[in-house]
C-alpha cells in the first residue's frame, strides 16, 4: 500500500485562512474527502480543483456516516492515493479526530494530522476580540454546545492546556493537585511543537509534581483522560 491519508484542518471558513501546507496538500491530493463544516467558499475551491471530490458530511448521521468515511478512507489508500480528510477548524478539537486515527492505525494505513485554525480562536480574532487579557481573561474554556446542561459534568470530564509550561511543569501539577485533581491523571509535555524535533513525554500529575522535572524551550501540557491516547498509539505517527 503506497496510499496515505492526510487529515487537514480547513480553519474556520475564509479560503485564506487555509495553511500553505493544508493548500499545498489539496493540490497534490488525488481524492478530498470534505465535512459540511468546511464552509461553502472553501468547498467551492475544493471543487475547482478539478479532483475528485466527495462531501461527507455527518449531516446528524453520525456513527453510519463515520462507517462509511472510513471505508472511503480504506478504499482510496489502498489504491495507492493520496487522501485528503478535510474537516471544519482544527481536526484535534471537536473534531472526531480519534476515531479515524485509530480505524486508520488499526488498518495499517499511513496518516499525517495537518492542525488549522480553530474556530476557538479564528472566529474571536476575526471579530477583534481577545479571548485572554492580563487582568480578566486569564483562561480559556471551550465546551461544546450539547454539554451546556451539564456545565460542570463537562469541565471535571474535560482537557485542560497550561501555554508556557515548561519551566514550571513540576509546580503547575503540585497546584492541579492541590486543586483536586487526581495523581493519577495522565499529563503530556510537548516540546517544539509541530516541529522535526518535536517531543512528547508523558507521566502522570503525581509523577511529574515529585520529580521536581523542567523542561527548556516552547512546552505545553495537555491535562486530562485524552492523553491516555497518545500513549496507546504513540500519536503522531512518522
Amino acid at each position: 500500500m503506497n496510499g496515505r491519508v492526510y487529515i487537514v484542518g480547513a480553519g474556520p471558513g475564509d479560503p485564506e485562512l487555509l495553511t500553505l501546507k493544508a493548500l499545498r496538500l489539496l493540490n497534490e491530493a488525488d481524492v478530498i474527502l470534505y465535512d459540511r463544516l468546511v464552509g461553502e467558499d472553501i468547498a467551492k475551491l475544493v471543487k475547482d480543483l478539478g479532483k475528485t471530490a466527495i462531501y461527507v458530511g455527518k449531516d446528524g448521521k453520525g456513527k453510519e456516516r463515520q462507517e462509511e468515511i472510513n471505508a472511503l478512507m480504506k478504499k482510496f489508500a489502498e489504491e495507492g492515493k493520496k487522501v485528503l480528510r478535510l474537516k471544519g477548524g482544527d481536526p484535534a478539537v471537536f473534531g472526531r479526530l480519534w476515531e479515524e486515527i485509530v480505524f486508520l492505525k488499526e488498518n495499517g494505513i499511513p496518516f499525517e494530522v495537518v492542525p488549522g485554525v480553530s474556530s476557538v480562536n479564528g472566529a474571536p480574532a476575526c471579530a477583534n476580540l481577545p479571548l485572554t487579557h492580563p487582568e480578566f481573561g486569564k483562561a480559556i474554556i471551550v465546551i461544546g454546545g450539547r454539554e451546556t446542561e451539564n456545565y460542570f459534568e463537562a469541565l471535571k470530564n474535560g482537557t485542560v492546556v497550561v501555554l508556557m509550561s515548561g519551566a514550571p511543569a513540576a509546580e503547575i501539577s503540585r497546584n492541579l493537585i492541590k486543586n483536586g485533581f487526581k495523581e493519577e491523571t495522565k499529563v503530556a509535555v510537548i516540546q517544539k511543537g509541530s516541529l522535526k524535533d518535536q517531543k512528547v513525554s508523558v507521566y502522570t500529575l503525581g509523577e511529574l509534581s515529585s520529580s521536581g522535572k523542567s523542561f527548556d524551550g516552547p512546552a505545553l501540557m495537555v491535562v486530562g483522560e485524552v492523553v491516555r491516547f497518545v500513549e496507546k498509539y504513540n500519536c503522531p505517527e512518522d
